[in-house]
Formats: structure tokens, C-alpha cells, sequence
């Protein structure tokens, strides 16, 4: 019995230490991908997040699974992201940040079209910033004075931080635009089921925060003569990148 134990226990220490040894690439990689997306030198990077720059190489070669999670967390909100999108990312593919938030930005920009609206993608809004902030879509309609600021989401990795960057975002460019400009915030979400689970759970929040018709924001983009809506609104996007879709958000009734 012992020795089944034994035998058992060795076929799962070699299984968990060839899945470690999958995660460390896989993190490193995410980190290398991100680093290089946000113009950082490894340099830049290891300073951030506090260690040197040996360990920072090493974490990005995927060259070591004795990284904490404090560590690996704190390399990651160095390049700007979360630990849990480099570990969500599908194996064998390109992070959300690259190709399918690429995605979601063509698709946007795509439907916007249809609409009259002019699109400015990784639009910076602090340029003199030593690492400015960038607005994924920003959609303009100079004849109505219409702004939207339109944020892609792949990953809810962090739902409260997203939901306070556009808003931070919409108030940034409010602050630039003329006094009689309407500027609203455009949510697009991909509808994968991790997150069609966050936003159900939090519907209550979702639907104080994106007051606005998901169906009146949805026309607004596609038609010349549909006004932009009043409000925020929020977007499902397809899980392949290739159609935006109306969000119908489920919020129970208040007992009396």
C-alpha cells in the first residue's frame, strides 16, 4: 500500500512539475510579449515591478518556476497587465492584448464605418506622458460634435480597474473637446463565457455603470442617422472577433 502510495505520489510530482515548467514559459512569454508591447527595456521593467534585472530575464526565458505569485504578479502590473490573462491565454496563441484585441478594434472600426464615423485606434490621450494612455478605438463625428471612446475587452482579468480607465478615459477627452460636444464611453466585451459569467454575476453593476440601450449604441455605430446614445453603453463582441452583439443584462427586482 505504501509503495502504491509512493508510486502515485512520484507520477504526480513529475506531472506538476512539467505543468509548472508549461506555466513559466507560458508567463514568460506573456511578460516578453507585453514588455516589448509597452516599449519597456527589461531594465525598465525589473524596476518596476522590483527585482533585478537577472531575475526578470530569467522569469521571462521561462527559466525558473521558483517565482511567487507576489513576484510574478508584481512583473505583470509592471508591463501593465494581469497574471491571470498570461495564464487564461490559449496555448499556441497570441496573447488578447495582440491579435484578438486587434481584433475587436478592426470590428469596431469596421461597424463605425458604416456609420460615418472617422476612427482613430491606440489614440493617445497624455502623449508627453513617459507612458502615455491610449484609447483602443476613438470615433469621431465632427458635424454632430459626437466622441465616443470606445475600450475593447478581452479579458476581464480585473473587471473594476476596466470599468475606472474608461472612465478616466471618457473625462479625459471630455476635458479636451468643445463645451457643446457629447462624449460618451463605448464598452465591447468578447463574449466568451468566462465573461458572460462575470457580468451576470455583477449585472446589477454593469447595468448602473452602461445605463445606455445596447441596441440604440448598435445602430448609432452602423447608421449615419441613428444619434449617439446618452449615456455609456456596453457591447458583446463575438468569441472569433467577427460581429458585435446586443447585451440583454438580467437584474433581479429589489425585495420591498
Amino acid at each position: 500500500m505504501d509503495e502504491q502510495r509512493r508510486r502515485r505520489a512520484g507520477v504526480a510530482q513529475m506531472e506538476g512539475r512539467a505543468r509548472a515548467q508549461y506555466l513559466a514559459k507560458r508567463i514568460g512569454t506573456g511578460l516578453h510579449e507585453s514588455r516589448l508591447g509597452s516599449r519597456l527595456t527589461q531594465e525598465d521593467a525589473s524596476g518596476r515591478a522590483g527585482i533585478s534585472q537577472t531575475s526578470w530575464s530569467r522569469i521571462e526565458r521561462g527559466a525558473t518556476t521558483a517565482a511567487s505569485l507576489e513576484t510574478l504578479a508584481s512583473c505583470a502590473a509592471a508591463v501593465g497587465t494581469q497574471l491571470a490573462s498570461f495564464i487564461e491565454a490559449r496555448p499556441g496563441a497570441d496573447l488578447p492584448r495582440d491579435i484578438e484585441h486587434l481584433r475587436r478594434q478592426e470590428l469596431v472600426i469596421a461597424a463605425a464605418r458604416g456609420g460615418g464615423w472617422s476612427a482613430r485606434p491606440e489614440f493617445g490621450i497624455d502623449p508627453d506622458a513617459r507612458r502615455s494612455r491610449s484609447i483602443d478605438v476613438y470615433l469621431s463625428r465632427f458635424a454632430d460634435r459626437e466622441f465616443a471612446v470606445v475600450e475593447t475587452v478581452d479579458l476581464l482579468a480585473d473587471a473594476g480597474a476596466d470599468l475606472r480607465g474608461l472612465t478616466d478615459k471618457v473625462a479625459a477627452v471630455r476635458r479636451a473637446s468643445p463645451a457643446d460636444s457629447r462624449v460618451r464611453g463605448l464598452f465591447v466585451l468578447r463574449a466568451t463565457t468566462r465573461n458572460r459569467t462575470t457580468v451576470a454575476e455583477l449585472a446589477g453593476v454593469f447595468a448602473a455603470r452602461f445605463p445606455a440601450s445596447s441596441r440604440a449604441w448598435l445602430d448609432a455605430l452602423r447608421s449615419p442617422t441613428s444619434a449617439m446614445p446618452d449615456a455609456d453603453g456596453l457591447l458583446w463582441s463575438s468569441v472569433k472577433g467577427d460581429q458585435l452583439k446586443v447585451v440583454r443584462l438580467s437584474v433581479p427586482l429589489g425585495r420591498g
